[in-house]
């Protein structure tokens, strides 16, 4: 199982986490003070599901735009504007329906943010489950012509 989840994009993975506990932590917290628990809960994890698929649609962007050079800017553009565009429509029609509240799946949603803000803490979790530690940065020579020779030494 390790080896399984080693090989998924770590970073992905550490932000997939922080959102899961964004929306435990607002799941524990928020089903005290909501009247109705079960739409309370729904929209939340709505919310919570639509952050963790637009991570995975930005590493996706993100990976392809790499290989494309000169039209990655375009793609990561309108990768954007797709994103938000299907968040724009699914918080509409939950707004129009009345099935969940939107304010609370929005809620869920900022889970996004709140792994990114987690990340730190989920990456050293993953450094200790993985047994890893991190490469100490080094310090970049003065002269130009060494940093060259430690960047070709490298790759």
């Amino acid at each position: 199982m390790r080896e399984r989840i080693r090989r998924i994009n770590r970073g992905l993975l550490e932000l997939e986490t922080g959102i899961l506990a964004w929306g435990a932590l607002c799941q524990l917290t928020g089903v005290w003070l909501a009247g109705d628990k079960a739409a309370y809960s729904g929209a939340l994890w709505l919310g919570a599901g639509m952050a963790a698929a637009a991570a995975l649609h930005m590493y996706r962007t993100l990976d392809r735009a790499l290989d494309l050079g000169d039209r990655a800017q375009r793609i990561v553009a309108l990768g954007s504007l797709a994103r938000y565009g299907c968040i724009l429509l699914i918080l509409t029609a939950l707004a129009l329906t009345k099935v969940f509240n939107p304010l609370i799946a929005f809620l869920g949603l900022m889970g996004l943010k709140a792994g990114a803000y987690l990340q730190p803490l989920t990456h050293k979790c993953y450094n200790w489950l993985f047994h890893e530690t991190d490469p100490v940065p080094q310090a970049m020579p003065e002269d130009p012509e060494a940093a060259s020779d430690i960047v070709q030494k490298e790759e």
